[in-house]
């Protein structure tokens, strides 16, 4: 039996390790000993090779300057704006450490011309000027909670935490908070011709309990594998979060923005189809889009409005569409759960979720998450004032000059919206993370082809 009081001194050294006054290289060894080992008992479940060179990055990011402080804006220097570009045979992507941000991505279309599908800028510098206008999220890593908590709080066990509220005049929280993930200054930890490493210690930021460490590593290969066995072009992302210190709500999401007709149409609704084979469930929300509590079937929804699980155009229901999205809302901005075949497959195991084509340029897209849900945003709250990049227009002859009303669709492979305050859900073995447990993984794969 331990006495109280040496229980105490016990906990008192833990923290003082863990939440040391200053870093040493001895404790960073010790920082990425210890995140090896976790990493490395979860690995063989998960593809250790993968992660082994993202837990050895974790020393150069916990030795790099602590970024702003909870609320405040990070300050950038011209690093946080360096395009690091990853290629592979026919797929060509670009990233800037500001957001640990996806700027531009490069497919073949059915006639063999690249076309950048994915919505941003060409001047990185344009991303922090968005997020102190428009704040669209574009392209960003959105953390350390993706999607909405209601009125910015939540428990863990008997305790109650308030994060800060930046969305709806201040009743619920977006993203993260004031200063999310897609606002701070991403290390590269390591990078190379097809695969670039940001790295990210969350040192309590936006008041969310204890710190929390984050790989987000991207690649693109076109190799034939059985996932893979027509070697198409493909983009692969893993965010790998590990809490170091306190039991703490993570839920990352890759906000992109897509557009597979690369506006050469003013629109998507009429020439994008849209397929979740996998989602017979959303999740219910009220009239700022917070959950109320309850699911439906997409089945039933209004005209079968909610329901792409056989697949149709973006538009084809829009009609129907209103409130679906929120109050006075025409379009998408919504939950879907996957559900995935419970006799031949884990809750978390890779499937595909989506599969969408744009019959202007052929280009087509399938999605493969081990994620619970995916928020699907038709871009209602664009209003054509953002221009399309100069670059994408070039390659255009015609076609949509700036980024108007559904001329995008978001697709965040994540958990259970607001998962984190409804436990009957029971989302929370995927939403509550400690130092005791394995990483938090958010692993999606884009697989790119063309229809005729």
């Amino acid at each position: 039996m331990v006495h109280k009081g040496t229980a105490s001194r016990v906990m008192a050294g833990s923290r003082s390790l863990l939440c040391p006054a200053r870093l040493s290289l001895r404790l960073l060894v010790v920082y990425g000993l210890i995140f090896i080992t976790i990493t490395f008992s979860f690995g063989f479940k998960m593809h250790m090779k993968q992660y082994l060179p993202v837990a050895l990055s974790v020393l150069p990011a916990l030795a790099s300057p602590t970024p702003a402080s909870q609320g405040t804006a990070t300050q950038t220097t011209d690093d946080d704006f360096k395009v690091y570009t990853i290629s592979a045979e026919n797929i060509t992507a670009k990233f800037i450490p500001y957001g640990a941000r996806l700027t531009s991505l490069l497919v073949p279309d059915r006639s063999g011309n690249l076309q950048d599908v994915v919505v941003g800028y060409d001047d990185p510098k344009e991303y922090l000027h968005d997020t102190e206008t428009n704040h669209t999220f574009f392209g960003a890593v959105v953390g350390r909670y993706a999607n909405r908590i209601k009125n910015g709080t939540f428990e863990i066990g008997t305790k109650e935490y308030h994060i800060p509220e930046n969305e709806n005049g201040g009743i619920d929280t977006l993203h993260g908070g004031t200063v999310g993930y897609d606002q701070r200054n991403w290390t590269v930890t390591a990078s190379s011709k097809s695969t670039v490493t940001f790295s990210l210690l969350d040192s309590g930021f936006e008041d969310f309990p204890g710190d929390v460490i984050t790989h987000a590593t991207f690649s693109v290969d076109a190799d034939r594998s059985p996932e893979n066995p027509n070697g198409l072009p493909r983009l692969t992302t893993k965010l790998v979060s590990l809490a170091l210190t306190e039991k703490t709500p993570i839920m990352l999401a890759n906000h992109i923005y897509w557009n597979l007709n690369a506006f050469k149409e003013e629109t998507i609704l009429n020439d994008t189809f849209l397929q979740l084979p996998l989602s017979q469930r959303y999740v219910a929300t009220d009239g700022i889009l917070i959950p109320n509590g309850t699911i439906s079937d997409v089945a039933q929804s209004n005209h079968g409005v909610m329901d792409f699980t056989s697949g149709k155009l973006v538009g084809q229901d829009l009609q129907y569409s209103e409130g679906v999205c929120g109050t006075g809302c025409i379009g998408y901005d919504n939950c879907f759960i996957v559900d995935r075949p419970p006799a031949v497959a884990a809750p978390d195991s890779m499937a595909s979720v989506v599969k969408m084509n744009s019959s202007t340029t052929g280009i087509a897209l399938e999605v493969m998450t081990n994620q619970q849900a995916l928020q699907i945003y038709a871009c209602n709250g664009q209003n054509g004032t953002i221009p399309v990049k100069e670059s994408q227009v070039k390659r255009n002859d015609g076609g949509a000059k700036y980024v108007n009303k559904h001329g995008c669709l978001v697709i965040e492979t994540e958990g259970w919206i607001d998962g984190i305050n409804n436990p009957q859900w029971g989302q929370l073995p995927y939403q509550e993370f400690s130092p005791e447990s394995e990483p938090a993984v958010n692993w999606a794969t884009y697989t790119f082809s063309t229809i005729p």
